[in-house]
């Protein structure tokens, strides 16, 4: 009977040799001397030496890359290169034997660099696919494994998976003369939902010329208690259910029918308590039908997953980016994460604000994150927040494009002429200017609406 090969040591699974083109390796060592520009030009093109899997040609490279820094010849012959490998070699930088003298001189005389971006072109090929046989065998390891971890690992892998090609150009750098077309269309043309995510606030909307951007961080801080679950709910009903933005609802608290309660309660407006109770009425149950199309159909993914390491969201985000066209994320909240492993918690903390937003600006959707804030505002006699309020790390507002801090005076006291009423406080705005937008909340219906709603 055949062994089963998932019953096979590793090791014979595949004993072939990692993929490689010595021919295409020594072509293209042969082509940076007789031509040192090269270097620049394949560079441009995505080209990465790592991707020479014999060391003695990589160093070839190596050698006429720092040679040309101190001389700047646009031909560098093999005994200068000779003499840098043997200097490397002596001073232990080489680790491995070099090219002896004749080998590169052969090389040398049969060099023809058109042929450079061919060589180039099936070396990078072959690495790729070195990577991706490197990625298989992790995957059968991290499964095998007694410590697999069906989140992290699978987030692990699928992160691993997107690296084993890597991008061919870098179009990061422009002249400034080409930007100015965008910049003046940008300048008379107005933002549209297809270039901004409304947050369903018109006052708020304004200040942000017309919502969130692609590639930002928006952090709303508040006290317990103060409406960010609900506020984060509407951000998310404005999106998905009144503009069919496919959005992603990232509970860390509430279960996701609680979540489910809240929003049909905000789109009927039939109070939240008759939900609960299963006490709607007849008129009640109109509404709902009314307000249940709509909620059906939209684009809106809600995970009540309370363990949520950054992986995982960032395997999930990538998914939707890709079958969705996802747009906005709203985590609940920022504190409740899975912290990675770090010296203290605040350290922590300022490593999930760099991931999210670097989250943001990577898949060109916006992220926003709710926060807790300290007791700051309790200590204060008008109880309003500061963006200095954030808890545990400075770096949260430091990675914020946009802070939005909530503010409810009836919180405080219960007998408040602004009894019904809530400031966002925008305290932090890149780019654009800071206010505060009153706003009323309605407790009973689960969300805020404008002023002139009511």
């Amino acid at each position: 009977m055949s062994t089963d090969m998932w019953d096979a040591p590793l090791d014979d699974l595949d004993t072939t040799p990692m993929p490689g083109d010595p021919d295409a390796e020594s072509i293209l060592a042969a082509a940076v001397m007789a031509r040192t520009d090269l270097i620049d030009d394949l560079a441009a093109d995505g080209f990465d030496p790592a991707d020479f899997t014999i060391d003695r040609y990589r160093w070839v490279w190596y050698a006429v890359e720092a040679l040309r820094a101190s001389f700047n010849p646009s031909t560098i012959r093999w005994e200068a290169v000779h003499r840098q490998l043997q200097a490397w070699k002596a001073d232990g930088t080489m680790p491995s034997a070099p090219l002896p003298l004749a080998e590169l001189s052969h090389l040398y005389t049969y060099a023809d660099p058109s042929t450079a971006p061919w060589a180039a072109d099936r070396i990078a090929k072959k690495a790729i696919a070195a990577r991706l046989i490197a990625h298989g065998h992790d995957c059968i390891n991290r499964g095998r494994s007694e410590a697999f971890d069906a989140d992290a690992d699978v987030a692990a892998v699928q992160t691993a998976l997107d690296n084993v090609v890597r991008h061919t150009s870098d179009d990061s750098t422009v002249e400034v003369g080409d930007l100015l077309e965008d910049v003046f269309t940008a300048a008379t043309t107005p933002p549209t939902v297809e270039d901004r995510v409304p947050t369903g606030f018109m006052d708020l909307d304004s200040l942000l010329s017309g919502g969130f951007m692609p590639g930002q961080m928006i952090v709303v801080g508040a006290r317990p208690a103060m409406g960010k679950t609900t506020f984060g709910l509407c951000l998310a009903r404005a999106a998905a259910v009144h503009h069919k933005i496919p959005t992603l609802f990232e509970s860390l608290e509430m279960g996701r029918n609680e979540l489910g309660k809240s929003i049909v309660s905000a789109e009927s407006r039939v109070p939240l308590h008759h939900i609960k109770q299963g006490s709607v009425d007849d008129q009640g149950v109109q509404r709902l039908a009314k307000r249940a199309p709509a909620i059906k159909e939209a684009p809106l993914y809600i995970s009540d997953n309370a363990h949520l390491p950054m992986p995982v969201l960032r395997a999930r985000v990538r998914h939707l980016v890709r079958t969705a066209g996802l747009r906005l994320v709203v985590i609940d909240y920022l504190q409740l994460m899975h912290a990675p492993k770090a010296e203290n918690r605040q350290v922590a903390v300022s490593e999930m604000s760099r991931q999210l937003k670097l989250l943001a600006k990577e898949f060109g959707i916006s992220v926003v994150v709710l926060a807790q804030l300290n007791r700051g505002p309790e200590q204060r006699n008008d109880k309003k927040p500061m963006v200095s309020d954030l808890r545990e790390s400075g770096s949260i507002e430091q990675d914020a494009d946009i802070v939005v801090l909530l503010h409810r005076e009836d919180a405080y006291e219960k007998e408040s002429p602004r009894a019904g009423e809530a400031d966002f406080i925008v305290g932090k705005h890149r780019g654009g200017p800071t206010g505060t937008i009153t706003a009323a909340f309605q407790g009973h219906y689960a969300r805020f609406v404008d002023m002139a709603v009511t």
